[in-house]
Order: C-alpha cells, then structure tokens, then sequence
C-alpha cells in the first residue's frame, strides 16, 4: 500500500536540500500525494462515536498546542464525518440535537509555546470562529479548573432538546492520536474528585482503542466525560502536516523512520533559530548534517552497539556508535521540552 510514509523515504534518499553555506530553506517531501495512518480501530471508533453523539452535551476537542494550527486541518473531518457543525456554522438554527452541541476547542500540552506564539495561535483560531480556547497543562493541572465551569455555561446557554431534563452532562472528549484525551480527563478526576487515574495514558498513539464508558469528572455539577480513540483524517492535507503530528507523537514513530522525523526536527529547529542542541550535546556550532548532529548525541549519551566484523583473520567484535539510538533520543528530547519551547506551525 502505497503512503505518506514511503514518500518521505525516498525524499531523505535524495538528501537535504541546503544552500551552499546556510541552512535548509525547505525541506524536500517529494511532489506526490499524501495518504494517512488509519488502522481499523480508527474506523471503529468513528463508528462509535457517531453512535454515542445523541447522548453527549458537548464535544471538547483536545489539540497539542505545539501543532494547533495544522491540527485544524486535522479536526475538520470531525465536523465531515460526524453530524457537528463547522464552528462557523453554529449560528445556525440546528436540524437535530447533534447540529447543536457546543464544542469549546482545548489546545493541550504541558509545553506550550512562548506568548508571542500563543497569542497568534488565538487570533487565528478567533478568526476561524473558534473562540473558546484554554491552555492546559495536565501534568500539572494548569488551567484545568477553566474546564468544567466553562463547559457548564456553554451547555446551560445551548437547547439540550431530549436531554433537557437530565440533572447530568455527559461530555465526548475527541482529538488526534496522543495528543493527551485520557490525560485531560484523569487530571478533571484529580481536581475535583481527587481520585486516581480511571483511563489510561500512554506516551504513543492507539492505547485508547475503544469509547470507554462515561468517566466522572466532578460532582458539583454532576459531569460525565467519555473518553475516545485518537482519530486521523483519512488523507492528510499534506506531507508536512503528517511529519508534524508525528513528531509529537500522533503517528507511530517506527511507521515514519525515526532518521527521517530526527533529519525533519534539526531542520524546524535551525529554521526557528533554537540551537539548544548545541549546549545540550556538545556541538561546536551549528549544523544542519543530521548525521554529524546524531553523532555528538550517540557520543555524549552512550549510544553504541556492538557490530560484528569480518576480518581475513576472523571475525572481530567493535563498538560503533548507534545512529537510530540516538536518533530515538533526539526526538524524545524534543517531545520533553529539552531542545526548547517551539510550535511546528
């Protein structure tokens, strides 16, 4: 089957595309179409989903706020596939219950971007109709406690038609692959029930497989939230969008090639002028060879494996420096905020 991934291999078979004594100015994904990760619970869960929407008050879109810009491109089929409005079509009068339900878009990431960043990320969403934003932390539960009051008025101003009389809310929280669904609602729990963990969290894309059962989150208003796989659109608006969400770890890493997302980062880093790699693993200067750079990670962490060799007096074991190891580490530092506070957008 023929996709996205395949593509950006053979783009990094060509090499970089560089100016002679500069950086990058763009990075070469090839001129063919881009096609999307959808494995079968994917489907499912959509199928789910739409089954579950007449019994929901309020759909909570969960972005990372590292890609909330590309990730619109990314919450567009949610409004295609599932019977919700686009934001800018909320003003009109609904054709059923579902038409009508009020969806406050959440971005989500521990790691937020400077303000700078941030207040244009706000503008463009306000722009696009979408004028309920939080910024949450849910490691730490920063601004969490926005949440419920938020969704509360929302739903007490919005026709709730069948469920009018109902004294609960039952929220549908949707997102993108590991983009923190499960997180956001174990934190809710922590704030307002001070219980533990009722949903579980992983740092890759698929432990959600399946709608859960509704989950409370607080007592005071009685609030329910149903926790959802991450979903992608079937087809990508393009290449980039696709890296992006694999970089923070919408898309299995092992699907992309982690040389290539590493190879991809290095270029969004020297482009956004973030050289802390630099400092972090002992490079001289900056550099724009992710091979020369993984070779100073490799180094200053450890990465080596051994390699059999054969000699013309046998074979000799050697200790070479492991490049998809440290390509594996430059990512994860990236995802832990090591290599600086950035948006991909």
């Amino acid at each position: 089957m023929r996709s996205w991934v395949g593509l950006l291999r053979a783009a990094a078979a060509l090499g970089p595309c560089s100016e002679s004594g500069g950086f990058r100015t763009r990075f070469d994904f090839g001129s063919r179409d881009a096609a999307s990760w959808f494995p079968g619970h994917m489907a499912k869960g959509l199928r789910q989903m739409r089954a579950s929407l007449r019994r929901a008050d309020c759909l909570v879109e969960v972005h990372d706020a590292r890609i909330s810009l590309d990730a619109e491109s990314c919450a567009v089929p949610y409004c295609q596939v599932l019977p919700v409005p686009k934001p800018l079509e909320r003003h009109r009068p609904p054709a059923r219950h579902s038409d009508c339900l009020p969806a406050p878009c959440f971005l989500q990431h521990a790691l937020s971007p400077c303000r700078t960043a941030l207040r244009r990320v706000l503008e463009q969403l306000r722009q696009q109709g979408c004028s309920h934003v939080v910024f949450t932390d849910c490691q730490r539960d920063g601004n969490v406690k926005k949440i419920v009051p938020l969704v509360a008025k929302l739903i007490s101003s919005s026709p709730r038609y069948h469920r009018a009389e109902s004294i609960e809310y039952s929220i549908m929280v949707i997102g993108v692959p590991n983009v923190g669904k499960s997180s956001l609602i174990n934190s809710l729990r922590r704030l307002h029930l001070k219980k533990g963990r009722a949903t579980a969290v992983g740092g890759e894309p698929g432990v959600t497989k399946a709608v859960l059962t509704r989950i409370q989150v607080c007592e005071t208003p009685l609030m329910y939230l149903v926790d959802t796989p991450g979903v992608l659109p079937p087809k990508l608006a393009d290449v980039e969008t696709g890296m992006k969400l694999a970089l923070c770890g919408a898309i299995r890493d092992h699907l992309v090639g982690e040389d290539i997302m590493a190879d991809y980062l290095l270029y969004v880093l020297n482009q956004q002028q973030q050289f802390g790699y630099m400092e972090r693993y002992g490079l001289p200067e900056a550099s724009d060879n992710i091979r020369h750079v993984l070779k100073y990670v490799a180094v200053t962490l450890g990465k080596t494996q051994k390699v059999k060799v054969l000699t013309g007096t046998g074979n000799v074991n050697m200790m070479m420096l492991n490049y998809s190891a440290a390509a594996y580490e430059f990512l994860r530092a990236f995802r832990a905020g090591r290599l600086g506070r950035l948006t991909l957008d």
